[in-house]
């Protein structure tokens, strides 16, 4: 006796624990159940790979994941699909411009020195860059601006007239009915290009980066990107500023072929260049902007460039209507078991739907502690667990009702059933078990998320049926007034009415 109240106490210990890890966390809910978007990334083979193995694809995955913690979306996931595409969830996420800008960038990060006698054509060129710059930020102003807070005056606005001289100067090709919008953005793109061209080859690239931060300036409202080097970067940079100190000359950073920051180097750095190992990226950035560039850079250049083939968005409305789906689909069919467990096996089938009812909620308990995001594959998996921890309950009371019919006393037969039930469910959750480890390994995106459902579900069922049902099955038979084989039995069913039946003049 003193045992069974042992393992009542754990029982009921465990379902205080359990209920209160559901209060403090909750559960986390995928993509289909709480909306949000999914973003399919298609790695792109270059260069000399000419196709996407699975060692180029678990490099590309490792960045990403990466950039994506760097962007604090909370319960994303990142799986492989495919020999050479990735699958993107971010539940709750209703705009996934900003991931979806981040993580396609490659974010290749490169410094170059000013090649010798460019100086006057790179002045021209960077002060052509900026004065565009600033006309499409006047005429285009982002949401990440106004943030910022006020912006200073613009500059004056190109006439038509040097914007004209400008793009001929260029030999920039204007398409007929181009607005004046995509004609500066003609011009910056055609200024960008020459700036590059103007640059030797990359001394410092994103791999002898360490860290990246960012900071609002001391001067002004714009923001700025600091790096760290590591020993060997620290010492190209200060070859690389000592190279360019005084002369006129400027540093560039490229980023993704692009020049981003345009950097002079004061004669005071002529003889030990720039050191310490530490650098900042200066290039007028928003918070937004800076916050991006300091997330790719972290996180790291993609080994191979990535394209996003699909978005896709759920609205929260159609997870909600989910949810509710999978609540009456779960509940109805909880229900019937239990009115089919009362009917078939009287008292026992009530042991076993709060047996059941323990089951659910350890299981939900685990899910909340892992945790386990519920998608709906994972719902299925929870029911069909349940289904299967209903399975063992009925092998254990087939047993106990055989050993009644035999003749035995009912805590014999209760003892005996439980144990000639035990190979039969041990060898069903065995097998169980060998399915869900195969459709992890084997499957891919949802399809995990079942197989892990079910194999919590698989286990949490094993302790259940043997243990809560045993134990609150015999704690019911201390007490004398439910120790009825009637409780158990019909009364045709039980040896003596056997008897009866077959000699009628013994009744």
């Amino acid at each position: 006796m003193g045992r069974q109240q042992g393992w009542f106490a754990l029982i009921l210990a465990l379902t205080i624990a359990s209920g209160a890890l559901l209060a403090s966390y909750g559960l986390q809910l995928g993509l289909d159940l709480r909306g949000g978007s999914q973003l399919t990334l298609q790695v792109m083979p270059a260069g000399a790979i000419t196709r996407v193995d699975a060692e180029q694809l678990e490099a590309v995955k490792d960045v990403l994941e990466r950039r994506i913690n760097g962007l604090g979306v909370a319960e994303s996931t990142l799986q492989a699909v495919g020999s050479d595409q990735l699958v993107l969830q971010l539940p709750g996420e209703q705009d996934p411009s900003q991931a979806a800008r981040v993580l396609g960038s490659t974010a290749l990060l490169e410094f170059r020195a000013q090649k010798p006698g460019t100086e006057e054509e790179m002045q021209g060129l960077l002060a052509l860059k900026r004065q565009a710059e600033s006309v499409l930020r006047a005429k285009r102003p982002s949401a990440a601006d106004a943030a910022d807070g006020p912006q200073a005056p613009p500059p004056p606005v190109l006439s038509t007239k040097d914007l004209a001289k400008a793009l001929a100067a260029l030999g920039v090709q204007v398409p007929p009915g181009s607005s004046e919008v995509d004609q500066i953005e003609l011009l910056l793109q055609e200024a960008n290009r020459r700036i590059l061209s103007l640059y030797g080859p990359p001394l410092i690239t994103g791999k002898d980066l360490t860290s990246a931060g960012r900071q609002q300036q001391a001067t002004g409202s714009g923001w700025e990107v600091t790096l760290g080097f590591n020993r060997e970067g620290g010492e190209k940079f200060a070859a690389l500023t000592q190279s360019i100190a005084g002369t006129g000359r400027v540093l560039g950073i490229i980023l993704d072929g692009r020049s981003i920051s345009e950097a002079s180097v004061g004669e005071q750095f002529k003889v030990a260049g720039i050191t310490g190992g530490a650098a900042s990226i200066t290039g007028n950035f928003s918070a937004d902007e800076a916050r991006d560039l300091e997330v790719q850079l972290r996180g790291g250049s993609l080994p191979l460039p990535v394209k996003i083939v699909e978005v896709r968005t759920v609205g929260p409305s159609l997870g909600a209507e989910n949810i509710r789906s999978s609540l009456v689909a779960g509940l109805s069919g909880l229900a019937l078991v239990a009115v089919f467990m009362v009917v078939l096996y009287r008292l026992p089938g009530v042991v076993a739907v709060v047996a059941l009812s323990l089951y659910a909620l350890f299981n939900l308990a685990i899910y909340a502690l892992i945790p386990v995001t519920l998608t709906l594959p994972g719902i299925a998996g929870f029911i069909l667990s349940i289904g299967i921890a209903v399975d063992a309950n009925v092998l254990i009371f087939e047993r106990v009702k055989e050993e009644l019919r035999r003749g035995n006393t009912l805590i014999r037969s209760i003892d005996t059933g439980f144990s000639l039930a035990f190979s039969s469910i041990f060898d069903g959750h065995v097998t169980g078990m060998i399915s869900c480890a195969a459709l992890f390994f084997l499957g891919t995106g949802l399809v995990k998320g079942f197989a892990v459902t079910l194999a919590i579900g698989l286990l949490l069922s094993l302790f259940t049926a043997l243990t809560c049902t045993r134990t609150l099955l015999r704690l019911l038979m201390s007490y004398p007034a439910l120790r009825r084989p009637t409780y158990f039995l019909t009364a045709r069913q039980l040896p003596g009415a056997k008897a009866a039946d077959t000699n009628p003049g013994l009744a």
